[in-house]
């Protein structure tokens, strides 16, 4: 039997793929700091800053705003079961992975699916959305505003129409937007956000950062029913977050001072300079990707997400042989597609600390490289001028 466990030495990795994303130094810093008692007032007072700067992050003023212990999905889990009940009838407008993972969650909780597909890579169209669900009593409408898994930006405002006519929540999962792209959470009439600390908020995974409306509050007040999971029962968890600081769990301490930290360095910045960053960064990627002949996967430039780049392997192209030659010979990671789109695209992230120049021209450089191993056509240097080019305007 082997009782030898050597300690973990990992090599650093260029994290470009649609997360984990990179990490500040600052985040790790503040990680590192001794534990504390959750009831602690010092700790306390850290929660309320949280709150306080997610809320900025959001751009909402709900009371119920702060982060579940957990990954996006827990945050998409307690955005939809604490809001339906046994034969609520809900509705999800499905254009990729996560999306389909919301109709699985309101299913298992015993709701109603209506459930609105649209093709892979497209936005839904409103007016489809608004015949299919017309006349139905809709409790929840749940879409995803960037979809990790294709790479489409779905635009908030006609959905939320939609909801408003209905009568029904607006649920939005915001993982790889929230700080990235723009999001405004109270003007946009959002009932329900979540999303998640390891994308563009450059946290590590652990964390899913959830907003409530009074609406939504209302409807969780007036349950008939227990919400299906005790951990993830909001009426109770914020309980905890707000001034009569009752007991639920014990929160991952550390990973909330690494979130504080991250959300300093989002506020320092200014939300509406990472957002043109990060656009600024997707449009220097896709100039230098298509210089090299290659395509994005979302056609329609107005739908494509800046934080979520997807692009089409060409023809002949090894997937595998690609990701792992960046992996192994630059350190790079991107990602392939998940479900239907295994084998078909790469996805590359934007978020955060890589949604910068340097980082699109080291991928661009690598991938010119590894391209050129495999024995694709182009013309070398096209993509690393092209990308400086667009970066520089």
């Amino acid at each position: 039997m082997n009782n030898h466990f050597p300690a973990i030495n990992l090599p650093k990795r260029l994290l470009l793929g649609p997360g984990p994303s990179e990490v500040d130094p600052r985040v790790y810093r503040a990680m590192i700091q001794p534990v504390m008692g959750h009831m602690d007032p010092l700790f306390l007072e850290i929660l309320n800053q949280v709150q306080e700067m997610l809320r900025r992050s959001f751009r909402t003023r709900n009371a119920i705003t702060f982060p579940i212990p957990g990954t996006g999905t827990a945050g998409m889990e307690a955005a939809l079961i604490n809001f339906i009940e046994p034969g609520d009838e809900a509705a999800v407008i499905v254009g990729g992975v996560f999306a389909a993972r919301m109709c699985e969650i309101i299913e298992r909780c015993g709701g109603k699916l209506n459930r609105f597909d649209v093709p892979w890579g497209t936005a839904a169209d409103p007016d489809k959305i608004r015949q299919a669900l017309r006349g139905k009593k809709i409790k929840v409408l749940a879409m995803v505003h960037s979809e990790t898994s294709t790479g489409v930006c779905q635009p908030l405002e006609p959905i939320r129409q939609i909801a408003e006519e209905l009568g029904a929540l607006l649920v939005v999962d915001t993982v790889s937007s929230l700080g990235g792209l723009p999001l405004e959470v109270d003007a946009w009439k959002v009932d329900v956000s979540y999303s998640g600390s390891q994308k563009c908020l450059a946290c590590p995974p652990g964390l899913a950062p959830i907003t409530v409306g009074e609406r939504a509050a209302e409807v969780l007040r007036k349950r008939r029913t227990l919400v299906q999971s005790w951990y993830l029962d909001m009426s109770m968890v914020e309980k905890y977050w707000s001034a009569e600081r009752r007991y639920h769990h014990t929160p991952p301490v550390n990973m909330l001072f690494g979130l504080h930290e991250a959300l300093r360095l989002l506020q320092e910045e200014g939300l509406e300079a990472s957002w043109k960053r990060h656009r600024g960064a997707h449009a220097g990627l896709v100039a230098g990707l298509e210089a090299l002949g290659l395509q994005m996967f979302v056609h329609d430039p107005a739908f494509r997400a800046a934080t979520v780049n997807t692009i089409r392997i060409p023809e002949g192209v090894d997937d595998v042989r690609v990701r792992t030659c960046l992996l192994q010979r630059f350190g790079i990671e991107i990602a392939g597609g998940l479900a239907d789109l295994k084998g078909k695209i790469w996805r590359v992230g934007l978020m955060g600390l890589t949604a910068t120049p340097a980082m699109v021209l080291q991928l661009v450089s690598a991938l010119e490289f590894v391209l050129a191993e495999c024995g694709y056509k182009f013309q070398p240097g096209a993509g690393v001028a092209a990308a400086e080019k667009a970066l520089a305007s």
